[in-house]
């Protein structure tokens, strides 16, 4: 049997990371990956392959003007599935290269199959062969996976969960898409870039519950521009199973409405993927969803496993999931370069347009009681914003009345999810708004959102006294 410092079970954002982190620091370690293609839903199932879809769907809806990808655009045909499709699997195949080059050069053994516990230390991987391998350590990154209620005829054609549906073979007609979580909306403003006519089910008043509601309720007035029917307060009572390709699915709401759509889509929700694992076997504990529960360090129930990325839950992005394997490393072999995530976190929701986020929100300062200001800045106000031709968006900062110290930055827009972490510095560093008045950015740039938002918010607090 072989033995190794670390066995890391899963290819994912969280295994990768953690997997090379710990290699590059001289100990042996092994991964194993159950599936054909390595990445996990970063790049099979998720981020890479939905945000390719992303931007390819607004290239081919014309909001991008000039070639992209290194290409013309061809005026004279229109994009098909496979034009989508190509792109993407362009785009993970290279990812998915890069992922497997950087584990071989970091000298990582790579186990194919599937893995589960024998005994705390010991894991059988089951595969072409099947082979036994110890850990003095052991993280757990296997994962997510879609939600399926037992009421939806899932089939995989017709009828999808978030993963299914990038490989369908043609553009859906009109869409149902249930659940106004982060993946549903993503999915909705996509597929209705595409031509789609959609409609996004969602059993709550708000979407994106998490979002700054100013932002919340922007989001929603360009979904219905752009051909979005949001059904607010709705959730589906019966929906046929459709038996052929061509028959349109019929969905009964609960206020008795009836929708018919060529496709359907559910997005509510995921499961933590430890089926496989035999986990109560060894008695490692398992939350909602199937989640495995974890301290501050990443650190199981029992003491030399670890888990980490969309296993544990909440707030399973790939951004915070790769750093959530390498904390988790430099606790498990006593490392000082990082033990902890920071404390304010960008969250980056790529609907069109995108979404990103940093702090609290208008909401949250209120519910605390802190005695807050809020400052605006439109794109379409912005130098940069009308040579692009901005119509919409917006950066919304909220701040402390008394000292301007930013609390919150929200933004919606284009690239909302890189103009962000300009925003993370200045929370996390508790700057003022005279700190953003003072800087110097290249003009004309988006950054300049910062800066107008600042002014606009000294503008708010006019005749306060306030602290430079």
């Amino acid at each position: 049997m072989k033995k190794y410092e670390l066995i890391v079970i899963g290819t994912g954002p969280a295994g990768e990371k953690a997997a090379v982190k710990a290699a590059y620091f001289g100990r042996k370690v092994a991964i194993i990956e159950k599936e054909a293609h390595f990445g996990g839903a970063e790049v099979i199932t998720g981020t890479i392959p939905s945000k390719t879809l992303k931007e390819t769907a607004l290239y081919f809806s014309g909001k991008y003007e000039k070639g992209l990808f290194g290409i013309d655009r061809d005026l004279h045909r229109e994009a098909s599935m496979e034009d989508f499709m190509f792109r993407k699997n362009y785009v993970s195949d290279s990812v998915e290269t890069e992922i497997k080059e950087n584990l071989k050069r970091h000298g990582v053994d790579i186990y194919q199959g599937i893995a589960s516990f024998e005994d705390p230390h010991t894991i059988k991987v089951s595969g072409a062969t099947e082979e036994l391998i110890y850990g003095d350590f052991i993280i757990v990154a296997t994962g997510s996976y879609p939600y399926h209620p037992p009421t939806i005829p899932f089939d995989g054609v017709k009828v999808h969960d978030s993963d299914s549906i990038l490989k369908i073979k043609r553009f859906p007609k009109s869409l149902c898409v249930v659940g106004a979580g982060v993946i549903g909306c993503e999915y909705a403003t996509i597929f209705s870039t595409m031509g789609t006519e959609v409609y996004l089910v969602n059993d709550k008043q708000k979407i994106l519950s998490q979002i700054d509601q100013e932002v919340s309720e922007d989001l929603v007035s360009q979904m219905e521009s752009s051909g979005v029917r949001i059904l607010f307060n709705t959730s589906i009572e019966k929906m046929s199973a459709p038996k052929n390709d061509q028959e349109m699915i019929s969905i009964t709401l609960n206020n008795k409405e009836t929708i018919e759509v060529d496709m359907f889509l559910y997005a509510a929700g995921r499961s933590g993927s430890v089926k496989a694992l035999n986990s109560e076997k060894i008695g490692l504990k398992l939350g909602k969803r199937e989640t495995i529960e974890v301290n501050d360090q990443y650190q199981t129930n029992i003491p030399h496993i670890y888990a980490v990325g969309d296993v544990i839950g909440f707030p399973s992005l790939a951004s915070t999931s790769m750093d959530q394997g390498r904390v988790a490393v430099a606790y498990i072999f006593n490392m000082e370069d990082i033990k902890h995530l920071p404390t304010y976190l960008p969250y980056g929701i790529y609907t069109v347009p995108e979404v990103s986020m940093v702090g609290i929100t208008e909401e949250e300062a209120k519910e605390k009681g802190i005695s807050y200001c809020t400052g605006k800045a439109r794109y379409s106000d912005m130098a940069r914003g009308k040579i692009m031709g901005a119509k919409a968006g917006f950066l919304k900062l909220v701040f402390n009345k008394e000292d301007l110290v930013i609390r919150g930055v929200h933004i919606i827009g284009h690239i909302a999810s890189e103009l962000v972490h300009y925003g993370v510095t200045l929370v996390e560093d508790k700057r003022t708004l005279y700190y953003v008045i003072g800087q110097v950015f290249n003009y004309p740039t988006l950054h300049d959102l910062y800066k107008y938002a600042a002014y606009d918010g000294l503008s708010t607090i006019a005749g306060h006294r306030v602290k430079p």
